[in-house]
């Protein structure tokens, strides 16, 4: 049996795979301070359906996959470790002065940004390290013995090393771990050449410090999660999934805690991609609403969205993590949004009433409305079937939340305000998607639509009518996409090296002895993977840039390209058809400069196909009651259960289609259907405005 966990800011998903087909989905609250509270409740749902102990339960399990926000949250909330940083003598600020410029140029009231760790915990440490590997200056030990004195009188939790040009001679830095190590036992530090070996020096300082700052944090996590698991007797293995859209095992995480970040989101892609492809699509817009986040991003041509131009917080305000990650654009536009009317117009988010009161239809002590309330009042929710029946709604409670503070001030009825209150949180996911699609040169039109997360259905079609999208895919597992994702997903490890070399002077051999090197590593990161392991690959790629350009791209290669004869004028090629298909022109009669040589080796855990929802039994029929939308007013709708449809079945809205985690409102002109897979495909609009006012009428 696996279970794949997915600590979010509102729920905690949990999806049990049994290794028959057949999948189960569970949802409990996300638990503060403790999340592993939560989770252990999540299972507690699980182990009851199956009519078991938690212990008995957790013995049957061989794998856990495991994301959470916690190092996000840790690193946002300003809670991650007191970290110092030890960096080249005379290059103390790079930090401070960053990198990137501001959004608004002309808006000086924006104050400058404060670097990750203060002015105050960054010392220098005297030795200098060339470009060309020489040592220009020795490291002084007795220096950094006096640092290592005062990090213990300043009380430091955690440590950052980045020194100029580690990543082509790491002695120093090196030799500065050992006397950390020696004279600073217990205290976790992070070696930047190590970690992020790329030339970039913000960049590399940056993750470097983002890391270390967590290694106190996730490291108490962690343990503390495999010791409760274990206590209630769980003995197999966990893995934890990564920013990158793949999984490691929990130690691995524990030296890299920086992988932790984002990686709940990174997995909604990786199913995504899967459902897409059950249906024809090469572009899919894939969409995780959740409590807090409405999460974004574009697979095309089967291929994950990656980037290196992660930030945590506002672009240029916040910290850029300098490290690989699938692209995910976040909004704070989730189902636990909050509404609240300031000067006289209305605001959606990003606050967000997370699990904790939650919104005031859960009777937790939430007063401010949010958009789960709207849905609630609206009768989209049925408030006797939330999470399968597990909990009631309030409907009278959000009802005169949203009359207190949203109607009355904008002089609105209960039912207009809920309109608005769904309609202002569907513009901020249309921006967040026109960001990733139309900006970019793609139309959402030849783009098939993946509604994941529980907040899904609410307004996906309204969504998908603003941008024009045909067609939506509902997957069965998609109120846990990126739970299910994470079985999806693959063991992965990327391994690089930082290697100048210009493709009018290449050195084929040296090229080869650096792949083979890579290849080694990656074949001890197969070994200790086990023999769970499968489908093993190593994809290789280069970062080469032309001459007169300041940022590097990413090409693919193979080993048979590296041998040939003519490899460098096959890398080259491959470098003007990548640049040519990212900015829409090429160089022929340039040069290429090589700076750095990557490889990814991955493989896979299980069958990718394996994660579907057991049948429901019961009748097919659907139930009304009263729902209100904008094209209609208040009408008696239809109520059906996606685990009970049959796919013969063609569902007209205005109506509802409703699972024991989700709700898709199917607005007046759209229609829906079962796939064979157990989800729903739903097409936003395929009646003309007419048909819809006949309707009304």
């Amino acid at each position: 049996m696996r279970l794949s966990i997915d600590v979010g800011g509102t729920f905690t998903d949990l999806v049990v795979d049994r290794s028959t087909g057949a999948a189960e989905i569970f949802k409990a609250p996300t638990t503060y301070p403790d999340p592993i509270d939560g989770i252990i409740a999540a299972v507690a749902l699980a182990a009851e359906a199956q009519g078991a102990s938690v212990e008995a339960f957790l013995a049957g399990v061989e794998v856990l996959f495991h994301s959470t926000t916690r190092a996000i949250n840790a690193v946002i909330t300003g809670q991650a470790a007191r970290t110092a940083l030890l960096a080249t003598e005379g290059h103390p600020d790079i930090l401070l002065i960053r990198e990137g410029g501001r959004t608004d140029p002309f808006n000086y009231r924006i104050g400058y940004p404060a670097p990750y760790i203060p002015r105050a915990l960054t010392f220098e440490i005297p030795g200098r390290i060339l470009a060309d590997a020489r040592e220009r200056a020795a490291l002084d030990e007795a220096a950094v013995r006096a640092v290592i004195q005062r990090l213990r009188d300043e009380k430091v939790e955690a440590v950052a090393v980045s020194l100029l040009w580690s990543i082509v001679n790491p002695a120093h830095e090196l030799r500065v771990g050992e006397l950390l190590s020696e004279h600073l036992p217990g205290v976790p530090f992070t070696l930047a050449h190590q970690l992020n070996p790329t030339v970039r020096e913000y960049r590399r300082t940056s993750s470097c410090a983002i890391d270390a700052s967590l290694k106190p944090i996730m490291s108490a996590y962690l343990r503390a999660l495999k010791q409760r698991l274990a206590e209630r007797g769980m003995a197999g293995q966990i893995f934890a999934v990564t920013s990158q859209g793949g999984l490691v095992d929990v130690e691995e995480l524990a030296e890299r805690p920086i992988l932790a970040l984002n990686s709940g989101p990174s997995m909604a892609p990786v199913a995504g991609r899967y459902f897409a492809a059950l249906e024809g699509a090469t572009t899919a817009i894939v969409t995780d609403a959740g409590g807090t986040t409405y999460d974004v991003s574009l697979v095309r041509d089967g291929t994950l969205p990656r980037t290196r131009e992660t930030w945590l917080g506002p672009i240029y305000q916040g910290h850029l993590t300098g490290f690989p990650s699938v692209d995910v654009k976040s909004v704070g536009a989730g189902g636990g949004s909050i509404a609240i009317v300031e000067g006289g117009l209305l605001r959606v988010g990003p606050e967000s009433a997370r699990s904790d009161p939650g919104p005031v239809c859960y009777g937790r002590g939430g007063t401010r409305p949010t958009v789960t309330d709207a849905a609630v009042a609206l009768g989209y929710i049925d408030p006797d079937f939330f999470l399968g029946g597990q909990m009631g709604l309030a409907v009278d409670a959000a009802r005169s939340a949203i009359e207190r503070e949203v109607a009355t001030p904008l002089g609105l009825s209960v039912e207009d305000a809920a309109l608005a209150i769904v309609d202002l949180a569907t513009e901020s996911m249309v921006h967040a998607i026109e960001d990733i699609t139309v900006k970019q040169g793609v139309d959402p039109e030849d783009a098939v639509m993946i509604g994941g997360g529980g907040a899904a259905g609410i307004n996906a079609v309204l969504i998908a009518r603003r941008l024009g999208c045909r067609s939506i895919i509902f997957p069965d597992v998609g109120a846990a996409l990126s739970a299910a994702g994470a079985m999806m997903s693959e063991l992965t490890s990327e391994f690089s090296q930082v290697v100048f070399m210009k493709a009018s002077a290449f050195d084929a051999a040296a090229a080869q002895e650096i792949v083979a090197a890579l290849k080694r590593r990656a074949d001890a990161f197969f070994v200790s993977a086990g023999d769970r392991a499968r489908e093993r690959r190593v994809d290789l790629a280069i970062e080469a840039r032309y001459p007169s350009q300041v940022w590097e791209i990413d090409v693919a290669f193979d080993e048979e390209m590296l041998g040939a004869e003519d490899a460098a004028a096959r890398l080259v090629a491959a470098f003007h058809a990548r640049h040519e298909e990212l900015f829409s022109f090429r160089d022929d009669g340039d040069d290429v400069e090589i700076m750095g040589w990557r490889a990814l080796a991955r493989c896979r855990l299980a069958d990718e196909s394996a994660i579907r929802l057991s049948a429901g039994a019961g009748s097919s029929g659907a139930a009304s009651r009263p729902m209100t939308f904008r094209e209609t007013g208040r009408v008696d709708a239809p109520a059906y259960r996606l685990e009970t449809l049959d796919p013969a079945t063609t569902v007209s809205g205005p109506a509802v289609v409703e699972s024991n985690f989700t709700t898709v409102v199917l607005a007046p002109g759209s229609r829906a259907r079962k796939t064979a897979d157990g989800g729903l495909m739903v097409e936003p609009l395929v009646q003309s405005v007419a048909r819809i006012r006949e309707f009304a009428a």
